[in-house]
């Protein structure tokens, strides 16, 4: 498809959440998870196409996209889904608010491993729920979870794990065997399982995302399973997202619950969806080569030509993970804010002294940013503490 990832786009007065957050300011946005990318060719000309029939009723996802979304399960990750198991979302978030409030009593517990993406931290007490966080552990050098000390905190009231595989903000694409074991641990505990999985076509490290329910009928049962082509291929602003679920009293329950509260999809992010899955994995690949090349730029940059900083290799996402407590600052996000570039705090991720850097962008841009921290650093001189 020869799409040119490096064509800096102006954001700027296009009413972008992740741009007017520096509004006015010369700061660098890399901080909320969207791409600084169009989205690809196909997708724009079908939203064109539906536009100019000038009709915004209420939409139905189509036969159509339901086909294309059960043949993609099957042919990436030998998933044989039925479409009655699908459940269509204006997004992630919703869904794992709905999650939160369809199972368990008022002030049961909620599971799910930290740090990690903040609506996993809020969307338990919205309704009514206990959060658990419980936290990853450093192994060889990357995170991950921690068995032991999961399965000691589980009780009685324990009744829903929000999972995130690959994992936001760690980057990790975690392996058949740590997601079988947590996977087996639930299943053991009655725990339901409400696994993310919105990054799984974002993969860096040429290895195979392996999605929960996939580990059996008796996990599959236990498993409500969130994805979106909105990460993948640009399109966060158009809310169309869905749920894989194929126990049918958990698919009830959660469709009770989703009626609601939450309106129907969008429009538009059905038609997106469909010409992205359809005709568009050869953008995909290309984006995946430009994704690895940034990571690596980062990667390098971080733990090489900026002291006091460090990184862990991202398997997933285009999220870089980096440790700033050595810096010596109450605040890394504001320093590094006030330096020109504007990333994720730690500590809304249950992880302070941490900050999250978004490299789906040009590489001008990334270089920009990244050559600002540098000298933001050199400036600060020996560290605070």
């Amino acid at each position: 498809m020869n799409s040119d990832f490096d064509k800096v786009f102006d954001r700027r007065n296009t009413n972008s959440l992740k741009w007017d957050k520096y509004k006015g300011r010369d700061v660098l946005p890399l901080w909320v998870a969207d791409m600084d990318f169009q989205a690809p060719p196909p997708v724009l000309k079908a939203l064109h196409r539906r536009v100019d029939h000038g009709i915004f009723g209420y939409c139905l996802p189509g036969d159509e996209l339901v086909g294309v979304v059960v043949a993609r399960l099957q042919a990436k990750y030998r998933w044989q889904v039925e479409p009655s198991w699908i459940v269509w979302l204006p997004g992630l978030v919703p869904a794992l608010n709905v999650a939160c409030r369809a199972f368990g009593n008022d002030w049961d517990e909620v599971l799910t491993f930290a740090p990690v993406y903040p609506p996993f931290l809020s969307a338990p007490e919205l309704s009514r729920k206990k959060l658990k966080p419980i936290p990853l552990r450093r192994e060889k050098g990357l995170f991950t979870f921690d068995i032991e000390r999961f399965e000691s905190e589980i009780s009685s009231r324990s009744k829903l794990l929000l999972l995130c595989n690959p994992h936001n903000p760690v980057g990790r694409r975690y392996s058949r065997r740590e997601i079988e074991t947590v996977a087996q641990v639930a299943v053991k505990h009655n725990i339901i399982i409400c696994s993310d999985e919105i990054h799984c076509d974002l993969v860096l490290d040429g290895t195979e995302h392996v999605p929960v329910a996939t580990l059996g009928k008796e996990i599959s049962a236990n498993t409500i399973t969130l994805m979106s082509a909105s990460k993948t291929f640009n399109l966060p602003g158009l809310n169309c997202a869905f749920a894989i679920i194929p126990n049918e009293r958990l698919r009830r329950t959660f469709i009770k619950n989703r009626r609601e509260v939450i309106p129907s999809t969008n429009a538009l992010g059905y038609v997106a969806s469909l010409a992205a899955y359809r005709d568009c994995e050869d953008w995909r690949t290309e984006l995946i080569d430009y994704l690895r090349g940034n990571r690596d730029i980062v990667q390098e940059f971080i733990n090489e030509e900026i002291p006091r900083l460090s990184m862990d290799n991202v398997q997933a996402t285009y999220l870089a993970w980096i440790d700033a407590r050595e810096l010596g600052v109450p605040d890394p996000a504001l320093f590094f804010e006030r330096a020109g570039v504007g990333l994720s705090d730690g500590r809304h991720f249950q992880a302070e002294g941490f900050v999250r850097l978004n490299f789906g962008c040009p590489r001008a841009t990334l270089s920009e940013a990244l050559d600002r921290m540098k000298r933001a650093v050199a400036d600060q001189g020996p560290c605070m503490k």
